[in-house]
């Protein structure tokens, strides 16, 4: 079983600094988790919000217009002040606000670390290029960047005392952190292409007419586009139906914060399937008030309730 601790401990004020310039971050940048995040107790937020500032710089490095070469030394920068934060190295007045809180965070619940190396791996594929021959290659990578992140955030979150089935929770956030990232790479199709990637497996595009790629706002002469689409969204809603199975052993707050997240990218894949190509036209994203209302469900536990109910008709 998976506990957390639930009281606040006593913060300094260096840390306190440190976790509001990583709340500030995740408010920033957070486009779609920070509407889960905020739904926590205070020490979970902080530590989450930590969590996601250490990943968002990690991202950051992948993403950005450097050299692969300076990429690569800064990916090893930043595994090197992972293992700083694992060995409890860096005090509170450290220079590095992220470092403090991530160490803070460390000390008082149980985040599995190496998934942060897990997530250094997979920025490393993409800096490297690397393409997906297969569902099962493609995996490895989801995984890496967002499996990763589902364990990392449970040990956080916790499960409930006595919770039925608790040993396969890592399991479920993992599959969860897959939907969420399989939804991502379809929704940045066209955004991922012009800089020269390509996620989806080859396997899949052949299948479906798409080797060729995407270089504009309309599909291949001759594919199948919102077939291929189509069947990636039936595989997303596959990965929620067995992820979801995660929120019956969260505490109602921690399993508010995964409804909410979780949420929100089913919402984007209901818009994604409705009109496959307004992914070549665009980013597909949900207002405000609509995540803020997804938030409120989840705090209520209506759409953990309905896609668990879901789920357990599938199994049955």
């Amino acid at each position: 079983m998976i506990r957390t601790v639930e009281s606040a401990p006593h913060v300094s004020a260096p840390v306190l600094a440190a976790y509001s310039y990583c709340e500030a971050v995740t408010g920033q940048q957070a486009r779609n988790f920070a509407y889960g995040i905020r739904l926590l107790p205070t020490p979970k937020r902080r530590a989450m919000s930590a969590l996601y500032a250490f990943s968002r710089r990690v991202d950051d490095i992948g993403d950005g217009a450097l050299t692969d070469d300076v990429k690569f030394a800064r990916l090893q920068d930043t595994r090197t002040l992972l293992d700083r934060i694992r060995e409890d190295a860096l005090g509170d007045d450290d220079t590095d606000p992220v470092g403090v809180a991530l160490t803070h965070a460390a000390r008082h619940f149980p985040i599995p670390l190496d998934g942060l190396d897990e997530l250094i791996d997979g920025v490393l594929m993409d800096v490297r290029g690397e393409a997906y021959e297969t569902w099962d290659d493609l995996k490895v990578y989801c995984r890496c960047v967002a499996g990763a992140i589902g364990r990392l955030s449970l040990g956080v979150f916790g499960t409930e005392p006595g919770a039925r089935g608790a040993e396969r929770a890592p399991e479920y956030a993992d599959t969860l952190g897959l939907a969420l990232q399989l939804t991502n790479i379809l929704r940045d199709i066209r955004e991922d292409a012009e800089g020269g990637r390509v996620y989806l497996p080859a396997d899949d595009l052949a299948k479906f007419g798409c080797s060729a790629g995407f270089s504009g706002p309309m599909p291949p002469e001759g594919s199948d586009f919102a077939g291929l689409v189509h069947f990636e969204v039936r595989r997303a809603r596959a990965l929620f139906a067995e992820g979801y199975q995660l929120l019956p052993m969260l505490d109602r707050r921690s399993g508010a914060c995964v409804a909410a997240m979780a949420g929100i990218y089913r919402r984007l894949l209901d818009r994604i399937e409705r009109d496959p190509e307004a992914v070549l036209r665009g980013r597909v994203s949900l207002p405000g008030r609509e995540k803020a209302y997804v938030a409120v469900r989840g705090l209520s536990g209506l759409d953990a309730r309905h896609v668990t109910r879901r789920a357990v008709r599938r199994r049955a």
